[in-house]
């Protein structure tokens, strides 16, 4: 669904999006939330090294393994940045934002560079949501579920990304089950295409 069909449909939902619970925070507030990288101990990327992009797709990615309750996802971010740049020569973490257990966000890399993948397609482009987890064994926990569509929606409005641009790294390559079964099972549905929706209607309703 291009941007003035997803903008249609906003339309026709608005009604629904009132009778919704209201949530507390608006998109604004979702990006003000988010956690910048000084906080959690991360160091800002070598800017000559990256590769610039235009926003066009939003994709979803999962860790790939287990993340323990009580895992500190600070340490495990910083972790993951000196992983990236020492064992792979990647620019820094190959995601542009990182959902923990508690549906916590944080920035990764810096949105206007590219990220990385260790598979074939072309990230370019590509605004890339990590959640931390192996969705091929586990279940996404509703906070991580409301976190990706919060998520979704500020970055589809933000950079007036169409709902069928919402996709995961398995719908650009045959070489990877990432964002694992679990989690894949809520696209395969439509679920946060759908909730992005409801998201962006709900804010525009909020806003008049």
């Amino acid at each position: 669904m291009s941007l003035r069909p997803a903008l249609a449909l906003l339309c026709c939902l608005l009604p629904l999006a009132g009778a919704l619970p209201a949530r507390a925070q608006t998109l604004a507030d979702i990006g003000r939330a988010i956690v910048p990288v000084q906080d959690w101990g991360g160091t800002p990327a070598d800017a000559t090294r990256a590769r610039p992009q235009v926003i066009t797709h939003i994709t979803l990615h999962h860790q790939g393994e287990p993340f323990a309750p009580g895992t500190d996802p600070r340490q495990y971010l910083r972790n993951l940045q000196a992983w990236s740049r020492t064992s792979k020569g990647w620019l820094d973490i190959p995601y542009h934002y990182i959902i923990d257990l508690d549906g916590r966000i944080y920035a990764g890399r810096d949105i206007a560079y590219a990220g990385d993948t260790n598979t074939e397609y072309d990230p370019t482009g590509h605004a890339l949501i990590e959640v931390v987890g192996n969705f091929e064994e586990v279940e996404p926990n509703r906070r991580q579920l409301d976190a990706i569509v919060d998520l979704m929606a500020l970055l589809a409005d933000r950079y007036h990304v169409g709902l069928d641009a919402i996709r995961t790294h398995r719908d650009y390559s045959s070489h990877t089950v990432c964002p694992g079964a679990n989690l894949y099972r809520h696209v395969q549905e439509g679920y946060f295409r759908h909730g992005v929706a409801l998201r962006l209607a709900r804010e525009r309703s909020n806003q008049h």
